[in-house]
Order: structure tokens, then sequence, then C-alpha cells
């Protein structure tokens, strides 16, 4: 956490360092970060929260109070995104909080990182009192950044994991990190910790989700489809499409909500679950791999990103995204019985072969009925 706040303290009473800072040439001075008061004695209580998925900051009400700046005055860059009065323990506190996606619409800086770390930048700044066409009190200004760990991840480019699969996409010089989980139940919360062995018909719940940076991107998946091949584009075997351009392509595939028990969308957030029935392919082995292509959105794209699955156009079905990424899974093994072919070749072929012989022997009674009602007329003639 890094926070600076500018605001002024009488020279002649500014005798401790640790409260308040002289200029070089000892005319004016600051109070430290934290103080406020012509003696800087007097503490903001300034506190900054660097939640998962908010960033926050807040000061005591008295603070604003002492440089004349009213609740209405404070903002951040973007002058629409104002702080809010919060009473804590009986202490008033004038307080942001933004969320990670309002975060550059209220004027965040450019998102910063190095090797290890992302940095997450905001100001915030009181407007000036203008009194006809002059300002005679400071304008009060904070400055603090969030700074999060990050962990660049390098991954295959057709990376094909018995657990989980995950690939890096680079978008605007930053690297985004998606994995895609198989989950065995409809809560998602018992992902499979092995290659999995699923019934035929059983549901297949699948997570596609950006892990780094959280909350930054929306997800939308393109396009997934289950081959005979641990290659996504390989021509050899067969090939059955699950969603196209966005939208089911399975009867059986539903987009589900992340809370448990609802429908969701596609491309809505930063994470996309959907589920489909187990199937199999007509040919061996008994086994398949999943593939899914994905595409990263800015957080003000939700229209764009989420398909229109009713009427897609032939320009939107062939339109391109220049961030673009491909996971794979597998071996996804299917559960046969143990019975060997043959027994159900006998109870398929039995009961055809039943009806064959007794229409034959049908045929013979009626054969020889008919033969001897010819020949009793003869005897009885002589």
């Amino acid at each position: 956490m890094c926070l600076r706040v500018e605001g002024i303290c009488s020279v002649e009473h500014c005798t401790d360092p640790t409260r308040c800072v002289l200029s070089g040439d000892q005319r004016s001075c600051k109070c430290a970060t934290g103080f406020y008061s012509a003696h800087c004695d007097q503490s903001a209580q300034i506190k900054v929260m660097c939640g998962r998925d908010y960033m926050s900051i807040r000061a005591t009400e008295e603070f604003f109070l002492y440089h004349k700046v009213p609740l209405e005055a404070l903002h951040l860059p973007n002058g629409s995104c104002h702080a809010q009065r919060e009473v804590i323990r009986e202490t008033p506190y004038y307080m942001f909080r933004i969320s990670k996606e309002k975060y550059l619409a209220c004027g965040g800086k450019p998102l910063r990182k190095n090797t290890t770390h992302l940095l997450y930048s905001l100001t915030v700044q009181s407007a000036p009192q203008v009194i006809g066409n002059i300002i005679r009190d400071p304008v009060i200004k904070m400055e603090f950044t969030c700074i999060y760990p990050y962990i660049r991840r390098v991954s295959l480019p057709f990376p094909v994991l018995p657990l989980s699969s995950e690939t890096v996409m680079q978008v605007d010089e930053m690297d985004a990190t998606i994995h895609m989980l198989l989950y065995a139940d409809h809560a998602f919360t018992k992902s499979y910790t092995s290659a999995p062995t699923i019934e035929l018909r059983d549901k297949v719940y699948v997570e596609v989700a950006v892990t780094e940076p959280a909350d930054y991107f929306l997800l939308r998946v393109n396009d997934c489809w289950a081959t005979q091949s641990p290659q996504p584009n390989s021509t050899k075997g067969l090939l059955h499409s699950l969603i196209h351009n966005g939208c089911v392509d399975d009867q059986t595939v539903s987009f589900l909500s992340l809370e448990e028990g609802q429908s969701g969308n596609n491309g809505e957030s930063s994470t996309v679950r959907y589920s489909f029935d187990m199937f199999r392919f007509t040919t061996e082995p008994p086994e398949l791999y999943l593939h899914c292509s994905v595409q990263l959105c800015e957080l003000d794209d939700l229209k764009s990103c989420m398909p229109s699955c009713n009427a897609i156009s032939k320009r939107e079905a062939l339109r391109e995204y220049p961030s673009q990424g491909l996971l794979s899974y597998g071996p996804i093994r299917i559960e046969t019985p143990d019975q060997p072919e043959s027994s159900i070749l006998t109870t398929v072929v039995l009961p055809v072969a039943g009806v064959w012989t007794l229409g034959f022997f049908i045929t013979v009674l009626i054969s020889v009925a008919k033969a001897g009602s010819r020949r009793i007329p003869k005897t009885e003639a002589h």
C-alpha cells in the first residue's frame, strides 16, 4: 500500500519530524501522512483496504472539516465517483469503496505490473472551493495504491492435463491466466482429482474461468467440442460440437449461473459454467478429450461479449477476436458395462431368430394341412 496526503501546517509548531516535514528553506511545512491541524497532532485515521474484489480508503470526517472540504466536494479522477459518509464505532468517516469492475471507469491509473505484483492506483481529491474568482482553501489530494500478487505462468500451446487445463493469454501487454475444470456436482464443489470416468447420460459440469488477474476481464466461451484425439485440430477420429459461436450446439448443454440452481449466460462475467450429458463416440476408444476456445473482453464491453444466439448474423459468426485462447482437457473416460459384446448380440438376435423359426414352423403346418386336405377326398372317392 502506498499513500500520500498533501496538507499544510504551521511552521512554528513543526517540531516533531514524525508528524510534520519542513521545506528546504524552512518557510513552509506539510503534515506527515495521517496527521493534520496546525500542530500536526491530530490523526486522520486513514485506512486503505485492498480486498479481493474491491479497494477502499477512508479518513475521519474531522480531517476534512478541518480543511473545509465538504463531503460532496470529494471525488476520484472521474468526478461522478463520490465519497460516502459512514459511522464506524461512533466515529464518522468519509469513505470510497471501488470494485475492480469500476476501477478504470472511476479514473484508475493504467494497471502497472512487475514480475511479482499488479498495482492498482487511484487518487482522491477535493474540488477547489471557489469564491468569486479566487480560491483560498487548499486542495486535498490522497493517492493510494493496492498491490496484488502476480504469478506469471508458462503453458503449452495446447495443454492437456488430467486434473485441469490452463492457458495464458496476452492482452495489451498483460498476461491473463485461464483454467478449465470438470466437476462431479452441480454446486461445483467436487472437482475431479484424477482422469474422470463418467457413465453415459451423467451430467458433466464444466467451469472455465480467468484466475489471474481476477475480475479484470469478461470471459466468453466461443466454441467447445469433443474429439477422440488429444489434439484439438486433429483430422483423425470423430468430433462432436457442444458450443459453437458462443451458443448451445448440443441439446443437453446448459449455461449455469455462479449462484447454485440458476441458469446463466455466456460472457457476462470472468467465469463461465455449463453442463452437458455424457456421451461416447461410435468407434473405439471409449474416451474423449474436451476443447474450448475462449475470448477476453473489457469489463465495459458486456454487450458485445455476450453472444446473440437467437439470430446470429453471418458477420457475427465469422467475426475474428484478437484475444483468444485454447484449452484442452482429457482424457475423459466413459464407464461401460462389464458384459461382453456377444451378450448384446444375443439379446437382439435370439428373439429375431425365434420369430423366424416360429414363422417357418407355422408355414410347414399350413402346408401339411393343405396337402392333407387334398389327399382325403381322393381316398373317399374309391
